[in-house]
């Protein structure tokens, strides 16, 4: 007999798990997709950084930057000292009277240049005329007297020859005479003396140089007490530099003067950056000064053209030795670390190595380099600080060329504001 099957009911609470399953299983694809995506992003990330990141070498990451590589080169190289000096003249001269007297005339302008023996000034003069003719005139009454005695002390001597006179007589007569001698001496000194005072009105210069302004006005009496005088002439052509130099420094100056050499000082103006004059060292002092460790130094100049003034502030430099045809390169491709004193040598591959090299003497500008490099070897002199050795760089020209530009990134160039340029 045919039975149906029976199908046991389904309660509303066995019926309800049947949507969560349904739920779980829509979710799972949801979760593949994210996960895909996720990983998909950070594989293009890791390949946008690899593709923006600078090429490599031996293990190194190369610095991106462009250098112009400075060459060095064989030349010469000066020992320069600098100091501060101070102009001073080699003769400044007060020009005071000798006699008193009223100025009677001034013969000179302010600033004028004068030369040794030129009239400045003049002094009554006949105050000293009439004292010269009284000189004068006492002069011939005693030289009077004095040939008189002469002639009666030649009389007394032929006289005393034949016992005609006593021989007292004889020489109170030779006695007057030696006084008359000594009588006309005196009275030719005092002629002398007012001829010199005569002279002396005539005030001139007593020195070659330039006269300064005016102390004292025509028409004055003047003295020689007079603290000011009447004018100061300096001498400025030549004139002279006083400096000082370290006691350091006093050997090598001193073996460079007694081997006969000249030493050329230059003086640029108080800035130090216009050069006024040229001369050359003279000498320097016998003592150290041991308060400061210095010593002084005097150097001397022709001023023709009148650019150094007394007492003048101006900045010297010494030219002391100077080394011929050895290595130089600029000071600021000397780099200083753990190796010592060392460059970046720029190496035929664009790439830079560490060279340490032994320096000399330097001029500011320039140092010489005794070993490490020779010449037409290039260094790098700016921007060192971001090198190590074996890095990469971009040589260019001081024209601001690349001889060889950079291969782009694969995504292409990058612009300044971050974005991306096809």
């Amino acid at each position: 007999m045919n039975q149906k099957p029976v199908f046991p009911k389904l309660s509303s609470d066995s019926e309800a798990p049947a949507a969560p399953v349904r739920r779980s299983r829509l979710r799972s694809p949801v979760i593949w997709l994210l996960l895909l995506l996720v990983a998909g992003g950070a594989l293009w990330w890791s390949r946008r950084q690899a593709a923006e990141a600078p090429p490599a070498r031996g293990g190194r990451t190369a610095v991106p930057m462009s250098i112009v590589p400075e060459i060095v080169r064989k030349g010469d190289i000066a020992i320069n000292l600098d100091a501060l000096g101070t102009v001073t003249s080699l003769a400044t001269v007060s020009v005071r009277s000798q006699i008193s007297g009223q100025l009677v005339r001034i013969d000179f302008k302010e600033g004028q240049d004068v030369k040794k023996g030129d009239l400045l000034a003049e002094i009554d003069t006949r105050p000293y005329e009439a004292v010269l003719a009284q000189m004068k005139g006492q002069l011939a009454r005693d030289e009077a007297l004095l040939k008189g005695a002469q002639v009666d002390m030649a009389r007394y001597q032929g006289l005393s020859a034949q016992n005609a006179v006593s021989r007292q007589t004889l020489d109170t007569q030779t006695a007057l005479v030696a006084q008359y001698e000594g009588t006309v001496a005196a009275d030719r000194a005092q002629v002398n003396a007012a001829e010199v005072n005569l002279q002396y009105c005539r005030i001139v210069a007593p020195a070659d140089g330039r006269v300064g302004l005016r102390q004292v006005d025509q028409g004055n009496y003047v003295t020689p007490g007079d603290t000011n005088g009447l004018v100061v002439i300096t001498q400025l052509a030549p004139i002279s530099v006083l400096f000082t130099m370290p006691e350091d420094n006093l050997q090598a100056i001193s073996a460079r003067l007694r081997s006969g050499a000249t030493l050329p000082v230059t003086a640029f103006d108080r800035a130090g950056a216009k050069k006024i004059a040229e001369g050359v060292l003279q000498t320097f002092d016998s003592q150290i000064d041991s308060t400061t460790g210095t010593i002084k130094l005097r150097a001397q100049f022709g001023n023709e053209a009148r650019t150094l003034y007394p007492n003048q502030f101006v900045n010297i430099r010494l030219l002391v030795d100077t080394h011929k045809d050895v290595t130089l390169m600029p000071t600021a491709g000397v780099q200083r670390g753990v190796p010592g004193t060392f460059v970046y040598l720029v190496n035929a591959d664009s790439t830079v190595s560490v060279r340490k090299v032994e320096l000399g003497i330097s001029d500011g500008e320039h140092v010489e380099v005794r070993s490490g490099l020779n010449p037409g070897d290039a260094i790098v002199i700016d921007g060192a600080d971001k090198l190590r050795d074996g890095a990469r760089i971009s040589v260019r020209s001081e024209s601001g060329a690349s001889p060889a530009q950079p291969e782009q990134p694969a995504g292409g160039r990058r612009r300044q504001n971050g974005g991306r340029q096809p």
